[in-house]
């Protein structure tokens, strides 16, 4: 699908997925970064103290949404921390998995006014399920669906569809973007939210072309002989 979606008067907004701090802060200046989503596998990676990468993100984007997923198993549990990290900041999103088990806590956390964000879907069912709840938005996991062979592109797509159809609130936030293809196709596809990887940011913030102009454009200036303008 080469179309763009119908999402009229929508700002698309784009994260980063890391929990470095550094990264972060060194993309801010650009005024292009929204939001930040974090995991167990990015806090893990990033430092021996989630919280107090947390701590810091919040404060980095204070305007921004920032993204933390439960690590407790069992449904209760995973009740009593989504409310303890929802209560770390006001821009908070609490991640939990797509998992059946959840279901009802989700449903609780969302009539509570708890801005969750559900991680790991990958079928149109699991986001219109999600979308009945009520919850703040939706991580299709593009990267993972093409693994199995599966297009992630069109689900984007039939979810942009539906979500538009029956008026749902739940904003699709495009995950597990492994290339600078998945953001174009996010970006076609109407997707509210794409968080990125530091690499993918980075490449699709540039190109060999421009790099040549660039190049291009000073060599013929430097024949000029000019030493200062205007």
């Amino acid at each position: 699908m080469h179309y763009l979606a119908h999402n009229k008067g929508k700002d698309m907004r784009l994260f980063l997925d890391t929990a470095d701090v550094q990264s972060i802060k060194k993309y801010i200046d650009t005024g292009l970064i929204d939001g930040v989503t974090t995991n167990p596998s990015l806090l893990a990676k990033a430092g021996s103290d989630p919280k107090k990468q947390i701590t810091e993100i919040v404060t980095l984007l204070p305007d921004g949404e920032i993204s933390v997923e439960v690590t407790e198993k069992s449904p209760e549990a995973v009740y009593k921390q989504a409310k303890v990290i929802a209560g770390l900041a006001h821009n908070i999103v609490v991640k939990i998995p797509c998992h059946i088990d959840y279901y009802s806590i989700i449903n609780r956390l969302a009539k509570e006014g708890i801005k969750l964000n559900i991680t790991l879907v990958f079928t149109l069912v699991q986001g219109l399920m999600m979308c009945k709840l009520g919850v703040h938005c939706i991580s299709p996991f593009l990267g993972r669906l093409d693994d199995i062979d599966v297009d992630g592109a069109s689900l984007l797509h039939e979810m942009r569809q539906i979500i538009d159809e029956y008026g749902f609130a739940t904003q699709i936030l495009a995950a597990s973007i492994r290339h600078v293809r998945h953001f174009h196709d996010s970006i076609m596809a109407g997707a509210d939210i794409a968080t990125l990887p530091i690499s993918v940011f980075e490449k699709a913030a540039t190109h060999v072309l421009t790099h040549q102009g660039i190049q291009l454009f000073d060599a013929d200036w430097k024949k000029l002989g000019i030493k200062q303008f205007p």
